[in-house]
This record gives structure tokens, C-alpha cells and sequence, in this order.
């Protein structure tokens, strides 16, 4: 048996599902679905100042909503939250703890005002995190987390990188169908419901 080289398998399980089932899913979200709210009290990314949720977190025009502890059940969230949490939470936070990203957290982040700029911002931090795991290689997969993830520090790389590649395929789907939600709700309904 030959050895394996598991840093391309780790990559290619993402790079995959973005290329082949994500990305071209995400073209065209409008503002008015980037923003939509398909229930009472959502979560969601908000001009600074506006005070309809417990307590929002961001250093610029808009911040995003979220309260610790987390309510029980957690409110509902739209696609610019969810957005927000895949760019910083996920990615951004991670891309600066482990592969030179300038420090960002919920409370410091720029959110994105548009669909556009929201999915620019995930497109980049996409492409530092690829580019980020590939630097890895087989080593640096091997290797512990560090202080930067907790109670994982010890954990090797690759279960960040499998724990991230999870997040991102879950979240994201949670954005397509929300999407599709969307196209399927008529807009009097849409109206009724923000």
C-alpha cells in the first residue's frame, strides 16, 4: 500500500462541493433576500444603532445580531446572518488565527450592507482558507491547533480543517434553501412577514 496524501482529499472535499453544488447557487442574491426576514424576531445584519435585537456586535455601519447566552429556542436568522457567521465566524476568525489574516472577531467585523459585498467577502475568505490549508501540507496537518481553538488545542489541523469543511457545506446549504424559500414565497406573503 502507498502512502496517502491527505491534504489534496481534505481540499478537494470542499473545493468540490463549492465548484460543483455551491457557488453558482449564491450568484444573484439579491439585497431583498440577503435581508429578508422569514420570521418574527430573525436575526439578521442591521445598521448600526437600529436596536431591534438583544445586543449586535460589528465596528461599522452594520452589526449583527446576537445575545450570550444564546435564547432558547435561538431565533431564526437570514441569509445575511447566516452570511456573517460563515465570513467571520467560520472562516475570517479561523484565517487569522492559523494562516496570517489581520485579527477580526463579531464584535470588530466590517459586515457587508449588500448581497454582493457579502459574497465578496466570503469569496475571499474562501480563497485564504483554501489557500491556507494547502500551505499546510501533510506536517502542518498533523499538527496541534494551538490556543486558538479552545478546548481543541490539541486536536490535530486536519480536524479544524474537516470541522470547517462541515460548517461551510451545512451553512451554506442553509442559505440555498433559504433561497429557495424565498423564490417560492410570494411577495405579499414576503411583506407580510418582515
Amino acid at each position: 500500500m502507498t502512502d496517502q496524501n491527505w491534504n489534496p482529499l481534505l481540499r478537494d472535499q470542499l473545493a468540490g462541493h463549492w465548484t460543483g453544488r455551491l457557488r453558482d447557487r449564491l450568484d444573484g442574491l439579491t439585497d431583498d433576500e440577503y435581508l429578508w426576514e422569514p420570521a418574527p424576531g430573525c436575526w439578521s445584519v442591521r445598521p448600526s444603532g437600529t436596536g431591534a435585537a438583544p445586543v449586535q456586535a460589528g465596528s461599522g455601519a452594520m452589526r449583527i445580531d446576537f445575545a450570550m447566552p444564546e435564547p432558547d429556542p435561538p431565533p431564526f436568522t437570514t441569509i445575511a446572518w447566516r452570511l456573517g457567521h460563515v465570513i467571520v465566524g467560520v472562516l475570517a476568525a479561523r484565517n487569522a488565527a492559523h494562516f496570517g489574516r489581520a485579527p477580526t472577531d463579531y464584535q470588530s467585523f466590517e459586515y457587508a450592507p449588500t448581497a454582493a459585498a457579502a459574497l465578496a467577502q466570503l469569496d475571499t475568505e474562501y480563497a485564504t482558507w483554501l489557500a491556507g490549508v494547502e500551505s499546510l501540507g501533510e506536517t502542518g496537518l498533523a499538527r496541534p491547533c494551538g490556543e486558538a481553538e479552545g478546548p481543541y488545542a490539541e486536536s490535530p489541523l486536519a480536524a479544524l480543517v474537516l470541522h470547517i469543511n462541515r460548517e461551510l457545506i451545512h451553512h451554506l446549504a442553509e442559505v440555498c434553501l433559504l433561497r429557495d424559500l424565498y423564490l417560492h414565497t410570494d411577495q405579499q406573503t414576503r411583506q407580510e412577514a418582515s
